[in-house]
């Protein structure tokens, strides 16, 4: 890899880098750069987490001039949360330049934004309805921008917004410096590329660093009514730090995080009818470890960095292997391992195979674990929580508690009784989980497995723990993220001709 100090940027921006604790650039952020900082216009193929947003935040900064009160820089976010995410992350890399960033999204009051932008920021990380919003007001002038960026574009064509994006780009000079981002490269896009864009040299991560190794990467072949049994068991044997479990449509998620919760699990769910406010705080609380488990859908979690997920759950497996790809890669990050869990049902297998075939790595077959096995495995846990409250030598009075409980019990029932008292033994409380229908049957590719089925034997027991560090629509993936972004943030599907008051 190549050191940031290499790729000819300013001692400002190295500055804002190493106190991030950045020092070799990704392979997306080393090609980047380096044709940014030249003035050409780039396509970029890179998968979340990948480090694409220093890739094209790197550039952008050391391009703004903060002597100059215009806008100068434009980013373009299928979500709010992506745009909160990015504008965060520039205003990091731009510290010590003092440069002026402003995020501007639906759910946020207008009137703020609009006083937010009379001081003058250099920078605007946006989403396609509010920016469009601004235009239509007068209160976001786009003429003297510099630099365009148009990050994850698949996801802004597959929630609708490419109409909203060509009108954003009628205001926007013609002679700029264009950046696309993209996970996935449909004709849309490309045809973006061809129309608005000049001579783009393209910068592309290759497949086999886009499959992240580091990751264990499992399956569950199971019925649909009994998957959220397995779940719990699951969870009661890897003993997550943090676990993000994906589900396929807004109504799953809100069944998955209340089920969760009434079984005792710390679980909360995000999916695009929930407030921002609800969101943002399910956000920090996942964060700073207040709850232990995210529910989301594909759409509400695109975009999220957050580091230390150590387990990735697919409640239902995604359609496209490109949505599997995101998924998993919120956790095995920044070279640690990770694990990831996805469960098939038997009408289901195609797709399994497809996803195989696209990460060039195949799925271990995983047995469920027992009940007694999944008490096993919570007995384990409060073993070792006893020791570490042993090994902290930290028990002061409650010695002379012991010293008189140990004069009428024996000391393995005291023991026991510890541990089981901090066991969380299986829980059936009666939860409501709706069986949503399989996806649509796939033919399986004659480039699968000899043979043309999958073994059975040799199955791998219930994987590893994390303590060793370690709706309803068949329509596909398209139609069920622009069902999900139907009323998230008032970002609708509109003309420039067409005012949306949030």
């Amino acid at each position: 890899m190549t050191n940031f100090s290499e790729l000819n940027i300013s001692e400002s921006t190295l500055r804002s880098l190493k106190r991030m604790g950045f020092e070799e650039a990704t392979p997306i952020q080393e090609g980047t750069v380096k044709f940014a900082l030249e003035g050409r216009d780039i396509i970029g193929q890179a998968q979340t987490g990948t480090g694409k947003t220093a890739a094209f935040g790197i550039p952008l900064i050391e391009k703004i001039d903060p002597s100059n009160p215009n806008i100068q820089g434009l980013i373009i976010a299928p979500t709010r949360e992506l745009a909160i995410q990015v504008s965060e992350e520039l205003y990091k890399i731009g510290y010590d330049k003092r440069v002026k960033i402003l995020s501007v999204y639906g759910g946020q009051d207008i009137g703020r934004q609009i006083r937010a932008l009379k001081n003058k920021p250099q920078i605007i990380v946006g989403t396609p309805g509010r920016i469009i919003d601004h235009i239509n007001r007068r209160t976001l002038k786009l003429e003297n921008v510099q630099t365009l960026i148009l990050d994850e574009a698949d996801e802004m064509l597959n929630m609708g917004f490419i109409d909203d994006i060509n009108a954003i780009l009628e205001y926007v000079p013609e002679e700029r410096q264009t950046l696309l981002f993209s996970a996935t490269m449909p004709p849309a896009i490309r045809k973006i590329a061809t129309n608005f864009m000049k001579n783009p040299e393209e910068v592309k991560i290759k497949s086999k660093e886009m499959t992240v190794e580091n990751i264990d990467q499992y399956f569950v072949k199971s019925q649909e009514r009994e998957k959220f049994d397995i779940l719990s068991r699951l969870l009661n044997v890897h003993q997550p730090e943090l676990a993000i479990i994906f589900g396929r449509t807004k109504r799953r998620v809100d069944e998955l995080s209340q089920a969760l919760s009434l079984r005792g699990y710390l679980a909360e769910g995000i999916h695009g009818d929930l407030s921002q406010a609800k969101r943002m705080s399910v956000l920090r609380q996942f964060k700073e470890n207040k709850i232990d488990i995210l529910v989301a859908t594909d759409v509400a979690a695109r975009g999220l960095d957050i580091s230390g997920v150590t387990h990735v759950y697919n409640f239902d497996i995604p359609q496209d292997p490109e949505s599997y790809v995101h998924r998993i890669g919120r956790t095995g990050r920044a070279g640690k391992s990770g694990l990831a869990v996805t469960f098939v049902t038997p009408r289901e297998m195609g797709y399994l195979r497809i996803v195989e075939e696209t990460t060039k790595k195949r799925m271990t077959p995983l047995r469920p674990p027992t009940e007694s096995e999944a008490l096993a495995g919570q007995q384990q846990l409060s073993m070792e929580t006893l020791v570490e409250i042993v090994q902290a030598n930290d028990l002061g009075d409650y010695r002379i508690l012991a010293n008189e409980l140990l004069e009428d019990y024996d000391a393995i029932d005291l023991v026991a009784a510890a541990i089981k008292s901090l066991t969380k033994e299986p829980d059936d409380t009666p939860v409501t989980i709706s069986e949503e229908r399989p996806l649509p049957m796939r033919k399986e590719r004659s480039s699968s497995r000899s043979g043309g089925g999958r073994r059975e034997g040799g199955r791998r027991d219930f994987g590893r723990g994390s303590r060793s560090g370690g709706g309803r629509r068949e329509g596909g993936r398209r139609e069920g993220a622009r069902r999900e972004s139907g009323r998230r943030e008032g970002d609708r599907r509109r003309t420039t001709r067409t005012r949306r008051e949030d």
